[in-house]
């Protein structure tokens, strides 16, 4: 997904717009995806490395401070409790913790701005943040602790990270058990959904405003996991990561979705969802999902923060149940 630090700095940059057309047969999937559902074993080790970014601790670390989603879920997976969150509401999600979340304390500061001098008083052995986003504090905290910036962009990384935990922490067992879990989840999803015509369905992730469409694109992790049950025809629109993300409400007519999930970005109570800004667009309402009443508002948090295995797994849960079977 794209990070929420985009859209705050304002990146994402709607509206233009682009020829109307219908999608054609080639957007329709016809190959399915294989998910092995077997796991190698796991060791405990002091140095992991995951999608290129090394790291290499002095001991297993006890108390680990999670500045980003993917972290608070591998804890939960491995049955251990943050020392600290930047993502409560996340942590309290009962695909997570749920009320037990509650009970972990809250990182001050706003998310890529967390007060370090309130991390430093949790004494931890390892922070975990977002890379592009928790960089600039990284000289601060390497003077009390090692600072972790991993963001997946598959669930094959996902899971590469749980491992990694798993080996730092010497949770090994938990965190095969919890790769098995998923990976078994995964491979029966898409046997079902390509077995009962939902993977013919095209199926939209969006996020943002209606100034300012972001769409996670098949090269995310969210899209790379939904293109594996359906059909996602929603690349990204070239490297540039200030514009590969943008949707124009013309754009998404013209790709056909039969489904749209939304995470709506919230910041007050008179904030209205993405979908309820979009409702009197003339060009939203002729897109086939809004058209057949499937335009779908889900959890923020889980959907555009959760990166771990239980996150996924609530979210491929969600999309079978809510996209239509022929």
């Amino acid at each position: 997904m794209k990070r929420v630090a985009l859209l705050a700095v304002g990146l994402l940059i709607a509206g233009c717009s682009a020829p109307v057309a219908q999608s054609g047969p080639a957007d329709q999937r016809t190959d399915v995806p294989v998910i092995d559902r077997a796991v190698r074993p796991l060791s405990a080790g002091l140095t992991v490395t995951v999608a290129g970014r090394e790291l290499k601790l002095p001991k297993a670390p006890e108390r680990i401070v999670c500045l980003n989603g993917l972290c608070d879920d591998v804890l939960t997976e491995l049955d251990i409790l943050p020392a600290a969150t930047s993502n409560p509401t996340l942590l309290a999600h009962p695909a997570l913790l749920g009320e037990r979340g509650s009970a972990v304390p809250v990182v001050k500061g706003s998310f890529g701005s967390e007060d370090v001098e309130s991390i430093s008083a949790l004494r931890p052995d390892l922070v975990i943040g977002l890379p592009g986003v928790h960089d600039p504090l990284r000289p601060a905290i390497e003077k009390f602790a090692p600072l972790w910036l991993v963001e997946p962009a598959t669930w094959q990384e996902s899971l590469e990270s749980l491992r990694a935990l798993g080996a730092l922490t010497g949770r090994t067992d938990a965190a095969v058990r919890a790769e098995q879990r998923f990976r078994d989840k995964l491979a029966s999803a898409v046997t079902a959904t390509h077995q009962n015509g939902q993977a013919k369905r095209k199926v939209l992730l969006m996020y943002g405003s209606a100034d300012s469409i972001g769409v996670d694109t098949s090269q995310s992790l969210k899209g790379d996991l939904l293109g594996q049950l359906f059909t996602y025809p929603f690349p990204a629109k070239g490297a540039d990561t200030a514009t590969a993300s943008n949707y124009s409400v013309e754009e998404l007519l013209a790709k056909q979705p039969d489904v749209v999930f939304v995470y709506s970005l919230l910041f007050s109570d008179k904030d209205r969802t993405l979908s309820a800004q979009l409702a009197d667009n003339p060009v939203w309402r002729r897109i086939p999902a809004v058209q057949q009443g499937h335009v779908y508002e889900t959890h923020a948090k889980l959907w555009g923060s959760g990166r771990g295995t239980r996150s996924l797994t609530a979210v491929v849960d969600e999309a079978v149940a809510k996209v239509p079977a022929n």
